[in-house]
């Protein structure tokens, strides 16, 4: 598995289509991260954005690679392995992702009232509970499962959108936490969400996975 993440993060570098997301989430962060501003309420707008980065970096991954070089590909590792893999890279990008903009907002906004280890425990979690959140609906959005690209792009605005706004979202309650902490000072542990984001991304992954194996 670890030589099929290589071969993902490989490709996902040299096709350059990392930079389209990495910049338009790195315009949110300018826009909505201003120095002055409650690091909690900031830590949820940076999470937020990775909903969509994470849909668009997993879509990037499971279709970057040419048609050919994926069918030697899962030939080699089996169709399950191979797609997993291309998951967790678009997974892995979206969490580097987070992790420069909760550093941003540490650095840049007002961290009075609030005790710094909780903010960046309460950051972190969220940014994985978004990041998971935006990975489902990347997954569920791409090949195999929606194999037209205008719908599967339809599909994956729609989901990320959906999952910002809905109240059973995941990333909605841990966000919504983090907004609603700012006023108090008290940094709050997303546990309920992260245990929610794991078991659908977990959900999510696995029928991407199966339908990709069975389409092989």
């Amino acid at each position: 598995m670890t030589a099929l993440l290589r071969y993902q993060g490989a490709l996902l570098l040299r096709s350059q289509r990392w930079l389209a997301p990495f910049v338009a989430y790195a315009a949110c962060m300018a826009v909505g991260i201003r120095s002055g501003d409650p690091v909690l309420d900031s830590l949820g707008y940076a999470a937020a954005g990775l909903v969509p980065l994470a849909a668009w970096l997993v879509r990037v991954c499971v279709t970057n690679e040419p048609g050919a070089a994926r069918d030697c590909t899962v030939a080699a590792a089996g169709p399950v392995r191979v797609h997993a893999a291309a998951l967790l890279t678009g997974l892995a990008g979206a969490l580097l992702a987070g992790a420069l903009g909760a550093a941003a907002a540490l650095l840049v906004c007002d961290r009075a009232g609030t005790h710094p280890a909780a903010a960046v425990v309460a950051g972190a979690l969220a940014a994985v509970v978004c990041a998971l959140t935006g990975a489902s609906v990347g997954a569920l959005s791409a090949r195999p499962l929606v194999r037209s690209r205008g719908y599967g792009i339809l599909a994956a605005a729609l989901g990320s959108l959906l999952a910002v706004v809905l109240a059973a979202s995941p990333a909605r309650a841990a966000v919504s936490a983090l907004v609603t902490a700012a006023r108090s000072g008290t940094a709050p542990v997303p546990f309920t969400a992260l245990a929610a984001a794991l078991a659908l991304a977990a959900a999510a992954g696995t029928a991407a996975c199966l339908a990709a194996a069975r389409r092989c």
